[in-house]
């Protein structure tokens, strides 16, 4: 790593005997110190306050992934320092859309530890998705 290149603020544990996780980290351990950065479960609203992609988990889950991002750099963030996610979906049979446009935002060579869990509802009715994260920036 050239003195350019971000430290990583956390590292991907392999645990034996586990699957490996299509883009997530079974564990992941952070070296600190370093500044913990927590960022509540996002809606698809824009910033205006008006839903996205009403009924498209799709276009749901790109905004989310951009309110995501938004909220990683006010707080002095990149998605190298995310090293958790937690999903919740109306419906887990969307995963695979959901991981699809994770990819576009994640680099590839981060996996953050996650959850994903199937919700009966969210906090509004036209909602199919809300993400929250985890971050850590190492001090500097």
């Amino acid at each position: 790593m050239t003195s350019d290149e971000p430290r990583p603020a956390h590292r991907q544990i392999d645990a034996p005997g586990l699957a490996p996780g299509p883009g997530y980290s079974h564990a992941v351990s952070v070296d600190v110190p370093g500044r913990l950065v927590v960022i509540s479960g996002q809606i698809p609203l824009d910033p205006a306050g008006n839903l996205v992609g009403p009924g498209d988990l799709e276009a749901q889950t790109r905004q989310v992934f951009a309110n995501l991002e938004a909220a990683l750099t006010a707080a002095g963030a990149r998605w190298e320092h995310v090293v958790r996610l937690g999903y919740f979906l109306r419906d887990a049979g969307g995963a695979p859309v959901v991981r699809a446009v994770r990819a576009e935002f994640v680099p590839e060579k981060v996996a953050p530890a996650a959850s994903l869990v199937e919700v009966s509802r969210l906090v509004r009715d036209d909602l199919l998705v809300e993400i929250e994260a985890l971050a850590v920036v190492p001090a500097d």
